[in-house]
């Protein structure tokens, strides 16, 4: 929504401009001194107000299975004509110098531009979706965990099927389904624990199953793993259901934040990271210069790291120890400092000089300035744990932080950092997705550095 808006707002200036190009200013200085009257502010808030609210009232914003282009080229056209038409009341009421032929050309310029950026935005998502396909998990291998497979498989959406799990004897899974059934109801918690998985498609009859369905509902949100179910619980011989909205087949159990704030999160990423990486980039060359002459080895430590969904990445660092650190972790594991599955000690002997000034200095994060920048994490969220430490969670509870993205900084980071217990630095993160806000990102960023400056609790 807020792109097309956005496309709709540049259709005008383009008009307009081509229109009148005496206004157009020449100079940066003369677009900053042009003069702004009451009614160009009240034009633009009523045309952000409307536009949205025409684009709903149009079904723009409506899935419908078997939708043709035209169907999307009349819902944005007549939408764009809703808009022109009142926009041209006060240009009858002599209130806008707008003659009639700019409006049209806003109207035939506003729907080819949108048609456009939509078609440009499916193919961007249907891109990404092949680059990391959903993998989906599926509870029920009955009838209709096996048309649930088919619908994903045909809808060519990027799926990943993970795997079937039903432990009901009494309804025999299709030969296609009982190839891929990898374990019981009792073992959902324990497989979303150990796998990738980004949904769980309940599929089991509610009639005999209702237990396992809230069973399954509960382990899901404990391990912090969107659900899904069918809307159509019941099979019936006339009636048909309808559903409001139209794409309302599929409930939705969410159990992380998913709306427009994510998109604008996300830009926030990348702005953000690309502007650091620019600012920052002599005091990274300056780290990058001291590593590499002070110690044999490469200058940049990468490790792999369970981030959105327990998905694997890899994550950049500068080089604060030995080469062989890893392999010397083993023989320091009784000299751990940390409760918990984690891993941490004060004074660790595999530190190098340097690596211990950038540790103190938080220096050794900026290359995952990087990592934001192409997506596997946040400039905000819980911090990534190596996967020697999430394969010792013993409380399902605990995974429910791969829910969202992470980050290189977050709540625990701003509130003691290392001189915290396991159990609140888990309890932090989690506070952090239950109550998490575009201002709450904004206000950990504003603590981090002071955080950084006083090193309270820093390894």
């Amino acid at each position: 929504m807020a792109l097309d808006t956005a496309t709709v707002f540049v259709a005008v200036a383009v008009v307009l401009g081509m229109a009148n190009p005496r206004l157009i200013p020449d100079r940066f200085d003369a677009l900053l001194s042009a003069p702004i009257t009451l009614l160009h502010v009240l034009g633009l808030i009523g045309l952000s107000v409307a536009l949205p609210l025409f684009f709903r009232a149009f079904g723009m914003y409506r899935i419908r299975p078997g939708d043709s282009h035209k169907a999307e080229t009349l819902r944005v056209a007549g939408a764009m004509a809703a808009c022109t038409a009142v926009a041209a009341i006060p240009a009858l009421a002599g209130l806008w110098h707008v003659r009639f032929v700019d409006l049209f050309g806003v109207w035939g310029l506003g729907t080819a531009m949108l048609l456009t950026t939509r078609m440009v935005w499916r193919a961007m998502r249907r891109s990404r979706r092949l680059r990391t396909p959903r993998r989906i998990l599926i509870v029920g291998a009955g009838p209709r965990g096996a048309a649930i497979r088919d619908a994903l498989s045909a809808d060519e959406q990027g799926c990943e099927i993970v795997g079937f799990i039903d432990d009901d004897p009494a309804v025999p899974a299709p030969p296609r389904v009982a190839a891929h059934i990898i374990g019981g109801m009792t073992s959902l918690e324990s497989l979303l624990m150990q796998h990738a998985v980004d949904e769980v498609f309940i599929a089991l009859p509610v009639k005999s199953q209702y237990r396992q369905i809230e069973e399954a509902l509960r382990t899901c949100e404990r391990v912090g793993v969107c659900a899904k179910y069918r809307a159509d619980l019941f099979e019936t011989e006339l009636a048909w259901p309808k559903y409001e909205p139209a794409d309302g087949h599929v409930v939705t159990m969410q159990v992380a934040p998913d709306d427009y704030r994510l998109t604008v999160k996300r830009l926030i990423d990348v702005a953000g990271s690309a502007v650091l990486l620019v600012l920052l980039a002599p005091v990274m060359v300056a780290s990058a210069v001291a590593v590499k002459i002070t110690s044999p080895g490469p200058i940049f430590f990468a490790q792999e790291r369970f981030g959105l969904n327990r998905r694997r990445f890899r994550m950049l660092k500068f080089r604060t120890m030995v080469v062989n650190a890893e392999q010397l972790q083993s023989m320091l594991e009784d000299r751990n400092e940390v409760d918990g599955p984690v891993f941490k000690i004060s004074n660790d002997p595999r530190v190098t000089p340097v690596g211990r000034c950038l540790r103190r200095t938080s220096l050794d994060e900026l290359p995952q300035l990087f990592n934001v920048l192409w997506g596997d994490m946040s400039l905000v969220g819980p911090r990534p744990l190596p996967l020697r430490d999430v394969q010792r969670f013993t409380r399902a509870g605990d995974i429910r932080r791969c829910s969202v993205r992470p980050g290189i900084t977050c709540l625990w980071q701003v509130s003691g950092r290392n001189n915290l217990t396991f159990d609140q630095w888990m309890r932090l993160d989690l506070q952090y997705i239950d109550g998490w806000s575009l201002l709450l990102d904004f206000e950990i960023l504003a603590r981090t550095l002071p955080a950084v400056l006083k090193r309270t609790g820093a390894h």
